[in-house]
């Protein structure tokens, strides 16, 4: 255990991560099981996540709505695939009333309450959408329709980690209906662009992303793709998936148009979505012993000014301390001065390095005289004196430099950890070694994948555009392929 309160990446990186979600205030369990709090700093990283999508979304022509929490356990039953895909998971709610026990002292459902049908807690929205879209669809003038949603989902997991798997979990979803088969794939694939777009420019996250397997895909669509990104302890986690829903959706729903020509036509559909697995990404992919890291356009508060003062020098430091604070906030919006004077100055330092703060600027009575301030960034603890009239441009700079670094390493341990290799042998000494992601031939064999998967607990994760047509031989099987795909063990 660090001097921070928390446990060593290399000692037990599990262990770790939770430590940081507790120091960093960033969640904590619930009294019901699997479900998580998201604590105010937490949901406000969240929030910077949601307001920086929502502007792509939006820009491409999205428009946001809101769906119905339940869905009639028969709109989940038409689509079979899809039921079958998350059946284990579905939360069913069977009646709609209490009533008080005989004893008067607590509550019992009440049998006369039975609903005529039961409803199934949503663990995604395609069938209460597409029934909707079914009356709103008519003609190739209501197309093509793109359609967003900011919501929360149930899925029963068995075990739960806090922001990565969870029972309960926010998420945006976004669906489209098009004329055209081309059409729908070109949106598929726009949303894995923004998606990679958005995590390379707000998350300061390198990736890859590509086709998943026929076993990996989403419940009912034709094709699935995701993005996958390295963390610290050489597992991938998939934090975005687009899917190409083909007609299946539309048939077994009826939505269906009449064209130009006055022919009734069905449809073309894609979904797609990421989840607050985004926050524990930042989390893994970033932070370091001492506590959180957070790239500057997600952090919530970008730069904290920590005036350190005694009783005799508090008001001129104060006065000083929001002369500099009004020079940064000239441009930059998310700044914060801690004039606590109830915990120490170590305390604040601490609690703002565990919170993940990009810059802290320190403020004493030496600086004061001298007419400058030091500046300490987050994510290397490096420091520097700054002279007052230079302020701005230096701590403009430096966020622009911290979101640039935390990039580049992120690409840096993804090149570190993804390993191109020919022999079973080597595959499987890489898995044992979590050594991050294998680049390896697979003959798209349901077998070979499922014996790859009980015998090293890797998965095949994305099959990248670059991956299409390499020759070689299954790294399983040996049989000729001509598809090199990524496999990780994964979150």
């Amino acid at each position: 255990m660090t001097e921070k309160g928390i446990t060593p990446r290399g000692e037990n990186y599990s262990q770790w991560y939770l430590d940081i979600i507790e120091r960093a205030e960033l969640a904590e369990n619930s009294s019901v099981r699997g479900c998580m709090v998201i604590k105010p700093y937490g949901y406000a990283i969240w929030e910077k996540i949601q307001k920086g999508l929502d502007k792509m979304i939006k820009e491409s022509g999205v428009e946001n709505a809101y769906f119905p929490l339940f869905i009639p356990k028969s709109f989940l039953s038409r689509e079979a695939s899809h039921i079958k895909g998350f059946a284990k998971e579905c939360a069913i709610v069977t009646h709609h009333r209490l009533k008080e026990t005989e004893d008067g002292k607590g509550v019992e459902v009440d049998p006369e309450s039975k609903l005529e049908e039961e409803l199934i807690v949503r663990p995604t929205s395609e069938t209460i959408m597409y029934d909707t879209f079914s009356r709103w669809i008519t003609s190739w003038r209501d197309l093509p329709l793109k359609l967003n949603q900011w919501a929360n989902i149930v899925r029963w997991e068995k075990r739960t980690r806090p922001f990565l798997r969870t029972t309960e979990f926010l998420w945006q979803e976004g669906h489209t209906v098009h004329s055209t088969q081309k059409e729908a794939k070109e949106e598929v694939l726009g949303r894995l662009a923004m998606y990679t777009e958005f995590a390379r420019q707000y998350l300061a996250m390198d990736m890859y992303f590509g086709k998943k397997s026929e076993s990996e895909k989403f419940a009912g669509a034709v094709d699935t793709y995701g993005v996958e990104a390295m963390m610290q302890d050489g597992k991938a986690l998939q934090f975005g998936t687009s899917h190409n829903l083909g007609q299946n959706f539309s048939k077994v729903f009826n939505i269906q148009y009449t064209d130009k020509k006055g022919e009734l036509k069905y449809p073309w559909q894609t979904s797609w979505g990421v989840s607050t697995r985004m926050v524990g990404a930042l989390v893994m992919a970033h932070s370091d012993d001492n506590g959180l890291v957070l790239p500057p356009s997600i952090a919530p508060v970008q730069v904290v000014l920590v005036p350190i003062f005694k009783d005799l020098n508090k008001e001129k430091i104060i006065r000083y301390t929001k002369d500099v604070y009004k020079e940064i906030t000239r441009k930059i919006d998310n700044v914060k001065i801690d004039e606590r004077d109830f915990v120490s100055v170590g305390f604040k330092f601490n609690e703002w390095e565990k919170k993940g703060i990009p810059i802290r600027v320190e403020i004493g009575e030496k600086e004061m005289k001298e007419g400058a301030v030091v500046l300490v960034r987050r994510d290397t603890l490096e420091k520097r004196n700054v002279k007052y009239g230079n302020v701005l441009d230096e701590v403009v700079l430096l966020l622009e430099e911290i979101q640039s670094s935390l990039y580049e390493k992120s690409k840096e341990l993804l090149i570190s950890k993804t390993h191109r290799i020919e022999e079973y042998k080597e595959f499987k000494k890489v898995f044992s070694e979590n050594k991050g992601f294998a680049l390896a031939n697979w003959c798209g064999s349901k077998e070979c994948e499922e014996n790859i998967k009980y015998e090293t607990k890797a998965t095949t994760r994305c099959l990248r555009t670059e991956g299409e047509g390499v020759l070689g031989k299954c790294i399983y099987c040996g049989k000729e392929s001509t598809e090199e795909w990524i496999f990780a063990k994964s979150y």
